[in-house]
């Protein structure tokens, strides 16, 4: 294969919108489309633009590719379910910002300008043009499966996007309900149709709830929060998480009467933190809750009402909770770090802090702090970490950790020297802090004497 040069900024990817694209570079295009809804294509962030690589390395950027795929379907029988496959495939691979865009201006073109007389703006505070049903459309010349795929769009920007996006959601809706409000009726109702109804609603002694796939929201109100109510609730959540549609990301809106929550300052006071702290009291009710985690934990997934400060991987509170209660569950708060996202997650931090403040430093507590350290960027440590590790039993433990800590790293970061080193100082600095620079000379020089000798070696 002799392929051209590359056209994109700096010649990082292939451009293929152009009329005159070579005939063998659309080939690979197509081929990079196929990859990603197989699950074998790569993306590449390391510089700007993203990228996405096919299986031969060739490089496109995720909206051409979109754009590529969904022109190429017919609005006629339009395919919603294979537009909506390649968008979470795409999603899932590069993130939905990488996405949005490209989406919206598809519905903006192939809906609301084909089917609406769009108006202007009438002063600068509005983000959206009115718009009004063409007064020749006939409702059963919109076709079905496209009216579909705008809802999933719509429902797209507030499951995935920031908070903004619901205004998107509310304008793309609004456009299909002057077309069919049946359609926006019966998700606002029922979600996609696709959950069974005893999961869709529910209702017992101890709580009523519901569930909507399509806008990823489950809600709770408990009678009382006692181990009746939280074992429901928990049960609830494990029946709604084991159905194959049901979003990855989405709210839980939890209300009880005990405003009750986890003991690490910082963590945002919500309904779902309030449900794992009272279900937490319950022993009993302990694997129930690591049984949600599992199932809750998914890299690149988020409880969509939480701010963007808090952002939190489903999971979370489940896992602090278990956390606090003792060594049986630290592998799963270590399986839980592995897979937080290391650029936007930081809620871990508070939790770590309060963890080694309840348990210190042991050779079975460090694994934490180890992965802690890996799950995001420069972790801080307390300023209690210092005198909590200042005796031989800790200092013993984390010497223990530095002689195998080839077990902690990828093979590949393990062979890189350089990369062990930055690893090695980051776990450091999460315990010492800036004093953990220039070989940790100021710790060392401020040690006791009978402890100098394995502060000299930690640092070394």
């Amino acid at each position: 294969m002799s392929l051209p040069k590359r056209d994109g900024v700096h010649g990082r990817y292939y451009l293929i919108h152009k009329p005159d694209t070579d005939p063998e570079v659309l080939v690979e295009a197509d081929l990079c489309i196929q990859d990603v809804l197989n699950g074998t294509a790569r993306e590449n962030h390391s510089a700007y633009p993203t990228v996405v690589r096919n299986h031969n390395g060739t490089p496109f950027l995720p909206n051409q590719l979109l754009e590529r795929y969904l022109t190429g379907l017919p609005l006629k029988e339009f395919p919603c379910e294979d537009a909506v496959s390649i968008c979470d495939a795409m999603r899932r691979l590069v993130g939905w910002e990488e996405i949005r865009y490209e989406l919206e201006k598809y519905i903006e073109k192939q809906v609301q300008e084909r089917c609406f007389l769009v108006g202007e703006r009438e002063d600068g505070f509005t983000v959206f043009p009115p718009c009004i049903v063409r007064p020749e459309l006939h409702p059963e010349d919109v076709d079905e499966g496209l009216l579909r795929f705008a809802c999933y769009v719509a429902i797209c920007h507030t499951v995935y996007g920031q908070s903004f996006e619901s205004l998107t959601t509310e304008h793309i809706l609004g456009l299909i309900s002057q077309i069919r409000p049946d359609m926006v009726k019966e998700l606002k109702t029922n979600g996609s149709g696709k959950l069974p109804s005893n999961i869709q609603k529910r209702k017992t002694k101890h709580l009523t709830a519901s569930a909507n796939d399509a806008f990823a929201t489950i809600r709770i109100t408990a009678r009382d929060c006692g181990e009746g109510a939280c074992e429901e609730a928990l049960s609830y959540l494990i029946e709604i998480l084991e159905q194959p549609e049901f979003p990855h990301s989405y709210s839980i809106e939890f209300r009880g009467p005990e405003k009750i929550y986890l003991p690490i300052p910082g963590l945002p006071k919500k309904g779902v933190h309030q449900l794992f702290a009272c279900a937490v009291r319950y022993p009993r009710l302990h694997v129930r809750m690591e049984n949600y985690a599992r199932l809750a934990m998914q890299e690149d997934e988020w409880y969509n009402n939480l701010s963007d400060e808090s952002c939190a991987m489903p999971g979370t509170f489940a896992v602090f909770a278990l956390g606090l209660e003792g060594p049986k569950w630290w592998r799963l708060v270590c399986d839980y770090l592995d897979r937080c996202d290391d650029e936007h997650s930081s809620l871990q931090e508070k939790f770590i802090h309060t963890f080694f403040k309840k348990y210190g430093f042991t050779a079975q507590s460090l694994p934490v702090l180890v992965h802690g350290v890996q799950s995001m960027q420069n972790l801080k440590p307390a300023k209690e970490f210092r005198s909590l590790i200042a005796n031989a039993e800790s200092l013993d433990a984390l010497l223990t950790v530095k002689r195998r800590f080839s077990a902690y790293l990828l093979p590949e970061e393990d062979k890189d020297p350089k990369f062990r080193a930055i690893a090695w100082q980051s776990l450091l600095w999460a315990i010492w802090g800036p004093s953990s620079e220039n070989g940790g000379s100021k710790v060392i020089k401020t040690a006791p004497k009978e402890l100098k000798e394995k502060y000299q070696q930690v640092f070394a």
